[in-house]
Order: C-alpha cells, then sequence, then structure tokens
C-alpha cells in the first residue's frame, strides 16, 4: 500500500466511526397505538417533542372503529412486534394490553379511575407496566348530569345510554343512580351492546317518557355519535354526550376532560419512557382541563331554550 492509499484509508476510518455511533443514536423506536378513532393528535403532539414519523420513530396504529371484539388480536399483534410502548386510547384498550404483556410499557389514556378496575396500586407509584392519564369518568358523568338537568330544569325523568360490555359503566351507573335521586330525576338506564339497538333503545326512552338523555362516554357510541345525535333529534329529545365530537356530530351539548389536552400528556409519558423512565414510576395524572360545548343550532331545532348560564360558562358555542 503506497502512502496517499493509507491515507485515504486512514481518513475514512476516521469518518466512518462518528457516522457509526451517529447511526446507534438515532435508533427508530416503535410505539403501538391501540385507538377508536383518528390518531392526528397524538401524532402531532409527538412532532412537538421531537418524533418524525419515518425517521427516529414508527407508529403501529390498530383502530378498531368502536368494535372491541378485536382489541385484543390487536393487542396481542403488538406484543409480538415488540413495540417499544403501547397507548391504549381508551379502558377496554388498557385490559387487552395488559393481558397481551406484563412487560411492554402501557401508557392509559383517559381511563377511569385506575385503581378502582385493578389496573394499578397507586396514582402516585403505579408500579407495574401501566401509567398515563385517568379521566375520573365517574365525577364527570355526574357532572353531565348536572348539567343537563340544569338545560333542562323541567326534566323529571331522563334516560341513560350505556355499555353492558364497557368496564368501568357499572360503576358510573351506581354513581348516577345516586345522584338522580339529589336531582329528583328518576333514570331510565337502557343497555346498548351496538348500532343495531339503537333504535329500540331510542323507542324506549319514549315509552319512559324521558326528557333528556345521557349516553355514556364509550368507544362504540363514540363511533356512531352522529346517528345517536340524529336519532335524539328525531325523537327530540335533548342530549348529553362526552368528548366535544359529540356535540360537534349534532348532540345539544358535551361535557368531559379536555381530550386534546389528555392525548398531549399521554404522548410526554411515552417520550419519557422512550427515554429510559419505567412506568411504575411515573405518576398518573388527572384532567385539569374540561369542556363544555353547545351545539346551538341542535338546541333550536329541539326547540330548547339554554339557559344563559350555561351559555357564559361554555367552552364553546356551536352556532
Amino acid at each position: 500500500m503506497d502512502r496517499r492509499t493509507f491515507l485515504w484509508a486512514t481518513a475514512g476510518g476516521l469518518l466512518a466511526a462518528p457516522l457509526a455511533v451517529g447511526a446507534q443514536q438515532v435508533k427508530t423506536k416503535r410505539i403501538g397505538v391501540l385507538t377508536a378513532g383518528s390518531t392526528e393528535p397524538f401524532r402531532q403532539s409527538l412532532l412537538e417533542l421531537g418524533y418524525v414519523e419515518g425517521q427516529n420513530v414508527a407508529l403501529e396504529v390498530r383502530e378498531t372503529e368502536g368494535k372491541s371484539e378485536r382489541l385484543d388480536e390487536f393487542a396481542f399483534e403488538l406484543a409480538r412486534l415488540k413495540v417499544d410502548v403501547i397507548v391504549a386510547m381508551y379502558p377496554a384498550a388498557v385490559f387487552s394490553a395488559r393481558r397481551a404483556s406484563a412487560t411492554i410499557p402501557i401508557v392509559m389514556v383517559n381511563t377511569p379511575d385506575p385503581i378502582d378496575l385493578g389496573l394499578v396500586v397507586s396514582l402516585a407509584r403505579p408500579g407495574g407496566n401501566i401509567t398515563g392519564t385517568t379521566s375520573l369518568s365517574v365525577d364527570l358523568s355526574l357532572k353531565q348530569l348536572d348539567l343537563l338537568k340544569e338545560a333542562v330544569p323541567q326534566a323529571s325523568r331522563i334516560a341513560v345510554v350505556w355499555n353492558p360490555d364497557n368496564p368501568w359503566h357499572p360503576v358510573t351507573v351506581k354513581g348516577l343512580q345516586g345522584r338522580g335521586r339529589s336531582l329528583g330525576v328518576q333514570l331510565h338506564f337502557l343497555p346498548v351492546r351496538g348500532p343495531d339497538e339503537f333504535d329500540k333503545a331510542y323507542q324506549a326512552v319514549l315509552t319512559k317518557r324521558a326528557q333528556g338523555i345521557l349516553v355514556l362516554a364509550d368507544p362504540m357510541t363514540f363511533a356512531h355519535r352522529r346517528q345517536l345525535a340524529r336519532l335524539a333529534v328525531k325523537h327530540g329529545l335533548p342530549a348529553m354526550g362526552s368528548l366535544r365530537d359529540y356535540a360537534e356530530a349534532g348532540s345539544p351539548m358535551s361535557y368531559w376532560a379536555d381530550g386534546t389536552d389528555l392525548v398531549r400528556r399521554a404522548a410526554s409519558y411515552v417520550d419519557k419512557i422512550l427515554k429510559g423512565a419505567k412506568p411504575g414510576d411515573l405518576p398518573i395524572e388527572q384532567p385539569t382541563k374540561f369542556e363544555l360545548v353547545i351545539n346551538l343550532k341542535t338546541a333550536k331545532a329541539l326547540g330548547l331554550t339554554i339557559p344563559q348560564s350555561l351559555l357564559q360558562r361554555a367552552d364553546q358555542v356551536i352556532e
């Protein structure tokens, strides 16, 4: 080897070493997502944290579209792919992810009291492989009933649509029974497992002569929120939904924790875990932002006059 060849070879080796180190530093992380709807807010939150799909992160999204019977299948598929973390966007998804793996970190979003559900040992130090945010869903559902009664003060009978397959709904039903008594409202609970039961449920609402309807938060009702809103208007019933999407789909009112904020915080958990934090050491956060959305257009179509006190407190009024 002549001197010139030796120098080029030496220089090439020196240059190759830093490049190899850099390649190791930008190793692509894989995030599994179990969801019933759009992942755009989550993707945007990741981008703001410096995660660019196709460069340093890959998303494995499994969307159920409200069909929870496929959750276990999807969760086990993500476990086989050995993703670095699983983001479970609703309660049933958390249970499926836990069944699929006891070691892959799980970040839950919009999940009711995880202690009561047996998912964690405490909010401060959850232990195990699950952390994330809790929506305090029972308390929020009680507040929804309060707001519906305020919007329809003459209502003495209100129907509640709930899903027996949802793990937190039975607890919420029990809580609502007590709140209904304190408000002097008779509640009629209508179990619904799928959209094919909607018409029957709304006929029951008419039979019970209900003057309003509360739809409990659920991936299935979320996926079919427009159909539920149309049925409520068809039967002249003021309806209360959870996430703002229900009001945007045509329900007169919605009230829930700010979904965008919960997703943003979930992304921050993912960031911490990918940087080495253990999920069991990350405290579970409770919601701090809430949204009351009023669809005034639908309310007027129903002949419902929304009290000024509610309009002034609304985060958004849809004209």
